[in-house]
């Protein structure tokens, strides 16, 4: 990759991947995609181009590549689980006819491109316990119908067209820098600020509730690994399963307790979250994305914990962990 476009570089992933591609590839080599109202600030926008990059606008997303010289297009656009039942019309806009004109701008400038899917993909027909990378996959929502899309419009231009595209399932993204979004499995950020802030905290979802969790910092591992990959060593393209860790409510408490004895959590289960919640996947099984490019996580629950308290007592200036 010589020069990246991270559309949605405001977003829950975007603004972490943003800075640290530009660690990695140099801060004039990765624009910062944007849309009206949502454009980037501080560090942000300090450290590197910016562009307005309205996914649902493919001549502007073309204007943008062929001026910076794009060769690699990381597409974060997306309304998150919660949000996109309330606006099934805008997510799918977004989601796909947005997929759309980024896999059109690629073809006809030779990008390769980053979509990320989901556990939102699978539904309730799906093996919830290690879940194989190749699957029965029939969501209920909007949002897991639209994942399931961009696993296969992504496909169908790889093998259509050349374009080098690849994705992994996300789980549950956990991060102290970026704030929930309307995520289903927004609960477990939640619940971090709550403990930090000495507040008790209300779930949403029931005790019990398995759901795969990442650390931001595989997440972003995941994404770069996979475009960095020698493409002749996969099989897959889109939609790899990626996985890390796998907790309930109760389990993140206990792990959060053991550094603030004070905490207190309750239960207020909201139908909505819940129903969703229970037609992904307790744990994935990631051999596949192993095999084929090398991954590997990084934290675990109990070092993810640990250091997610940390940092995120530091960023709100709160004192200490201890």
């Amino acid at each position: 990759m010589k020069n990246i476009l991270i559309i949605g570089s405001t977003g829950q992933i975007g603004s972490e991947l943003t800075m640290e591609l530009r660690r990695r590839y140099g801060n004039d080599h990765v624009v910062a995609g944007y849309i009206t109202g949502a454009e980037p600030k501080g560090e942000l926008r300090e450290t590197g181009p910016m562009a307005l990059a309205d996914v649902t606008n493919g001549e502007q997303i073309a204007e943008v590549v062929k001026k910076y010289d794009i060769d690699a297009i990381y597409n974060l656009a997306a309304l998150l689980s919660v949000v996109a039942e309330s606006k099934p019309l805008l997510a799918w806009r977004i989601g796909i006819d947005g997929l759309w004109n980024i896999l059109e701008v690629a073809r006809e400038n030779h990008c390769s491109v980053f979509t990320p899917s989901s556990i939102g993909s699978f539904g309730l027909s799906t093996p919830h316990v290690r879940t194989p990378q190749d699957t029965i996959q029939r969501p209920r929502t909007i949002y897991g119908v639209s994942k399931v899309t961009t696993e296969l419009l992504s496909d169908y231009y790889f093998y259509k067209y050349g374009v080098d595209t690849r994705s992994v399932r996300f789980p549950g993204i956990i991060s102290y820098i970026t704030p929930p979004g309307g995520g289903t499995t927004d609960y477990a950020v939640d619940i971090f600020y709550s403990a930090v802030r000495g507040e008790k905290f209300i779930c949403p979802l029931r005790k019990g509730t398995l759901l795969d969790m990442m650390y931001m910092p595989d997440a972003l591992k995941a994404a770069i690994t996979l475009m960095e990959a020698n493409p002749d060593r996969l099989v897959h393209h889109n939609g790899f399963n990626v996985a890390s860790m796998s907790f309930a409510p109760e389990t993140i408490y206990a792990e959060i307790k053991k550094h603030r004895p004070e905490f207190e959590m309750d239960y207020d289960v909201d139908p909505l979250k819940q129903s969703i919640a229970e037609s992904w996947p307790d744990r994935m099984n990631d051999i596949c994305a192993r095999r084929e490019w090398g991954w590997a996580p990084n934290y675990d629950i109990r070092s993810m914990t640990a250091d997610m308290l940390e940092k995120l007592t530091e960023r709100l200036k709160l004192g200490s962990t201890d």
